[in-house]
């Protein structure tokens, strides 16, 4: 499939720094974790799965996109795959490729964050200390 291996590149480097966001955090940020199948027998897999102090965890999609194609055309997947881990998650997506509806499709859904929101979102999500607003 034509730029497949170039969008698996983008998605890859989004998951990266993903987890270098975390661990900046003092969060443990763990990538690829293997949690059962989908409906059509292909195998699940978290992209990256965050820790806290506490050892509450989160799960996290990475959605990368620079033009337009597929990777839009799987998000409403992706929303119901996340429903069936066992842990909380969302998506952390990126990219000129979404469209503006799609984007926000992505934040109506509740379980979606932009990659440059992220870091406000993990500190509300594990109840570190948030930055001095003024």
């Amino acid at each position: 499939m034509p730029g497949r291996a170039g969008a698996t590149k983008v998605g890859d480097d989004l998951a990266r720094r993903v987890a270098t966001v975390a661990v900046t955090l003092g969060l443990d940020a763990v990538r690829e974790v293997r949690v059962g199948r989908r409906i059509w027998g292909s195998e699940r897999r978290i992209d990256v799965v965050l820790t806290g102090k506490d050892n509450r965890r989160l799960g996290i999609e990475c959605k990368a996109q620079s033009t337009p194609g597929t990777a839009e055309e799987k998000i409403p997947a992706t929303i119901q795959d996340i429903r069936a881990w066992p842990i909380p998650g969302i998506v952390v997506f990126q990219g000129e490729g979404f469209s503006d509806n799609m984007k926000a499709f992505l934040i109506s859904t509740g379980v979606a964050v932009e990659f440059e929101d992220l870091e406000s979102w993990l500190r509300l999500f594990f109840g570190l200390p948030l930055p001095d607003s003024g």
